[in-house]
Formats: structure tokens, C-alpha cells, sequence
């Protein structure tokens, strides 16, 4: 896909930890991550599904994942340039979890057009959100700098809260101290997990998977009511019933309309199967262009 208004001139570039529902209407091209499946290199959503990354992790294979190297970001970069893109908006997930917007920088230093890349400093749809507003933005007119400012601005509203199966994938891969990976199994508790200032950290500590469930909820109603124009996703890996019943739920409580899609399978690698996330942004409380 190559998302070049002709009017804009400004393309919006983003990585697959975006997790876009399917039909959702993005604007942007996905560059993939790669998700290593037993020791065999997959590109996300390209060569491997999130549902088939899910089973190999409940089948205890394992996974491991890897950024696009520069030359992946510069052939997009050069493909969107060919299409028309006079610059470019590059929207990545947070540098604390992954080199991707380290690669996308330097592959910016090649590009036949200007490149500005964003650290988002969040990951699934906190990031998906800002995208796409970047890239509505984009095809309202606006420039590469107002759209470099609409992804920083809806990204800095956003929050992702998420309950895990267990710590351990997050643990093995270094997002998640020791000690605070012990805390689902010394203290017998159910930890929610949130992105804050572009790392993963335990936000909240509950007993019962039913009661962190409630409070997963609950925690998303309190942010969403803090927003003037709240746009809200639940992710699930292998679980899209209970992620439906969550996003009715919240449906019901907020009035809002709630988008559902599977995490990316690279994020599923680091928190396993069986995550259940929700993430809110305000589009309302920041400037357009």
C-alpha cells in the first residue's frame, strides 16, 4: 500500500505494532517487524498471522522477534517518494521497546525526501491512533511539520493498559524487571500492565483475573472520561470473544464506538497469549495542523 494524497504531498509511514483492526481506515504504509517462529524468520502479518503467532505460543515454541533493518524502512521511504510524497512522517513504537525507530532514522539520512520520524513512545493502537491522525492530518493539507506535531500530540494523550497471562515473555525479554515480574507469582497477584513514558511498567496489583478484568475496564472508563474526543481499542491475542465482551462493555459505559483487533504479533511475543489490552486517546484536546 502506498497512502500518498495528492493533494497532501505528506506521506504517514508506521510499523505493524500499530495493530490496526482489519477495514480500518489508517492512511498509512506499515512497515512489518519480524516475528522468529522456532528459529524461522517471519515478516508480521506479511508471512505470519497474529492468530498463528498465538498458537505457536500456546504451544510453547519458541519466538522471538526483530526490527526491519534501514534498507526495509528506505525502500518504503523511496517507494512513497516515487508515488509522489514531496516529505514524509514516520511513526514508530517507543525506542525503549525496540530499535524500529532507531532503523527508521537512519534510514531517513537516505531518503530521497525529507523524513521526519517520531518516537511515539507507545505501542498497539496508543500508536495506531496517532498514525492515523497524522495521516488525516496529512490529507487535509497540513504540513510535515503540523503532522509530525499531530502523531507527538495524540500520542502524549494516549495510555495502554493491559493484563497478561504471565510476566515471563515480557521477563525473557527484558522489557520487564525480575523483580517486577515476580510480582505475578511471589505476591500471588495479577499485575495490569501499562506504557508510561515509552517503557512497560505494573500500574496496578489485583488478586482475581475476574477482579483485574473489572478494573482493566474500569481504568478505561476513567481515562476516556478524561478525554474530549476519545477513541478507544481492545486487543486480544487468541481471545476475540472475551475482547468483544470487554469492548461491548465499554461500549454501553462510554457511548463510544469501540475499535477490536488482535495485538500485533510481535507485541503477542513479548506478553503472550492470552493479553488483553485497552488503549484511549483524545483527538479532540490537540491542534489538526
Amino acid at each position: 500500500m502506498t497512502s500518498v494524497d495528492p493533494a497532501a504531498r505528506v506521506a504517514v509511514v508506521t510499523d505493524s505494532t500499530a495493530s490496526f483492526p482489519d477495514g480500518f481506515d489508517h492512511g498509512t504504509d506499515v512497515v512489518p517487524l519480524h516475528v522468529i517462529v522456532d528459529g524461522a524468520p517471519f515478516r508480521e502479518k506479511v508471512d505470519v498471522t497474529d492468530h498463528e503467532v498465538a498458537e505457536q505460543l500456546r504451544a510453547g515454541t519458541s519466538v522471538t522477534t526483530s526490527q526491519p533493518s534501514p534498507q526495509e524502512f528506505l525502500e518504503v521511504y523511496e517507494r512513497v517518494a516515487r508515488a509522489g510524497a514531496r516529505a514524509i512522517v514516520s511513526v514508530h513504537l517507543s525506542g525503549d521497546l525496540s530499535g524500529t525507530v532507531h532503523a527508521a532514522a537512519l534510514a531517513a539520512t537516505r531518503s530521497p525526501v525529507p523524513v521526519r520520524v517520531v518516537d511515539s513512545r507507545t505501542t498497539a493502537m496508543a500508536l495506531g491512533f496517532a498514525a492515523a491522525q497524522a495521516a488525516r492530518a496529512a490529507r487535509g493539507g497540513a504540513s510535515a511539520r503540523a503532522v509530525e506535531r499531530r502523531a507527538l500530540a495524540v500520542a502524549s494523550t494516549s495510555s495502554a493498559t493491559f493484563l497478561v497471562e504471565s510476566l515471563d515473555h515480557l521477563r525473557r525479554g527484558g522489557r520487564l524487571s525480575g523483580p517486577a515480574a515476580a510480582l505475578g507469582t511471589v505476591l500471588g497477584v495479577r499485575p495490569l500492565l501499562a506504557v508510561r513514558d515509552g517503557r512497560i511498567v505494573v500500574a496496578q496489583k489485583v488478586r482475581t483475573r475476574a477482579a483485574a478484568v473489572d478494573r482493566l475496564v474500569s481504568t478505561a472508563v476513567e481515562q476516556t472520561e478524561r478525554c474530549s474526543y476519545p477513541l478507544v481499542a481492545v486487543h486480544h491475542l487468541g481471545d476475540p470473544d472475551r475482547a468483544h465482551d470487554v469492548a461491548g462493555d465499554l461500549a454501553r459505559r462510554l457511548g463510544v464506538h469501540v475499535e477490536v483487533a488482535s495485538v500485533s504479533a510481535v507485541v503477542g511475543a513479548h506478553v503472550g497469549e492470552g493479553v488483553l489490552g485497552v488503549m484511549v486517546a483524545d483527538v479532540g484536546a490537540v491542534p489538526g495542523s
